[in-house]
């Protein structure tokens, strides 16, 4: 079998998703053939109305063109957001596509934040994922995302298939003595409940209600510091910090690599991840498999994820996430079981189970 992997622009996770599951797919069906081809992409620095219009011509009209010459019994478009190619593809081949996520459709000023030309960037988008209409097959990365399929995309349910996302081998967890010294290296001391976030800064990830529990926490007197990876705080979060009084118990980390990544939870004592929405929540598996254990919400896919291996709790309930967090800094055996739970569950979840339910896919709708 000839296989299309559509990829995307660079973004980390849309990386993540195709480089896991082009090796899922080589490991288990050697004998198939796996193309993959990429848009072309300026390096987004520029501002300037040209790039702009370049940006639109090259995703839009140029890369569904270069997808479509191309020769395949599968055309796999890895991005929902890419789901336009789909328009350009039904007479190629038998066309795939993966969801991960409708989020604009939900938090729609996720999307207006971040561009020049917000109705525009949405008219593009709704285009865009509006195409997974015409795929042949939809996988979605969580039931969450299904359910969001079918009803606002109103697509029936038996052209969906949901396969969860994987984590990578290189998050496991690492010697004590390695995670030791990373402490140290920042000065968190033994005592110290070192509390970490990783990701952007979308109203959705609910960081304000993060910054809420340092308060409590600070209020009662525990020693605790924060470690923020990914996104910095936004200017009215910077704010809050020093209103109250909040600034030197936290850090930011910035935009690790893989490798520091790892590192960082590893010497975590407690993921929390109070999102609002997830299509996935990759961060929740990504510290389960480094024996972090986890705090997180009980609303959208997170649930699914998580499973029994974290706490689950309602996420802006500062009350409730500030109890969890003493429970686990005063009980070392629950705090220990939570870590067992968690590496037993991310070790379902791994690339080439997730590259044979998604070839599995591949020759259903071939037939």
């Amino acid at each position: 079998m000839r296989v299309i992997i559509a990829r995307s622009r660079p973004i980390f996770s849309m990386n993540a998703y195709a480089d896991g599951l082009v090796t899922g797919l080589k490991a288990i069906r050697p004998e198939w053939e796996i193309i993959e081809v990429t848009p072309n992409h300026l390096d987004g620095k520029s501002r300037s109305w040209a790039s702009g219009l370049w940006s639109y011509y090259e995703r839009y009209w140029n890369y569904p063109r270069t997808v479509a010459k191309q020769q395949a019994d599968i055309f796999h478009i890895i991005d929902q957001s890419y789901g336009h190619l789909a328009y350009f593809l039904k007479r190629a081949g038998t066309v795939i596509v993966t969801c991960h996520d409708l989020v604009h459709y939900i938090y729609p000023e996720n999307l207006y934040d971040q561009s020049r030309l917000p109705l525009v960037s949405m008219a593009a988008w709704k285009f865009a994922v509006r195409g997974m209409q015409r795929a042949d097959h939809i996988v979605t990365i969580s039931s969450n995302t299904a359910k969001d399929v079918v009803q606002i995309l109103n697509t029936e349910l038996k052209r969906i298939t949901v396969i969860y996302n994987a984590v990578g081998s290189l998050f496991r967890p690492l010697p004590q003595q390695e995670v030791e010294v990373f402490r140290q290296q920042h000065r968190i001391s033994p005592e110290t409940l070192c509390l970490l976030n990783v990701g952007v800064d979308h109203p959705r990830k609910n960081i304000f209600t993060v910054l809420r529990v340092l308060e409590k926490l600070q209020n009662r007197g525990l020693a605790f510091h924060l470690w923020k990876a990914g996104s910095d705080f936004t200017d009215d979060e910077k704010t809050f910090l020093l209103t109250h009084g909040l600034q030197h118990s936290v850090t930011y980390l910035g935009q690790p690599d893989d490798r520091t990544l790892v590192q960082i939870y590893n010497a975590a004592d407690v993921l929390l991840a109070p999102s609002l929405y997830e299509g996935f929540g990759m961060t929740v598996l990504e510290a389960m498999a480094c024996g972090t254990p986890v705090i997180t919400s009980n609303v959208s896919s997170l649930p699914e994820v998580a499973g029994d291996a974290a706490i689950l709790v309602d996420p802006m309930d500062v009350q409730a996430i500030v109890k969890a967090l003493c429970h686990l800094q005063n009980h070392p055996a629950y705090r220990e079981e939570l870590r067992n739970k968690g590496l037993a569950r991310a070790k379902l979840f791994t690339w080439e189970m997730i590259a044979e339910q998604v070839a599995k896919v591949y020759e259903k709708v071939t037939g």
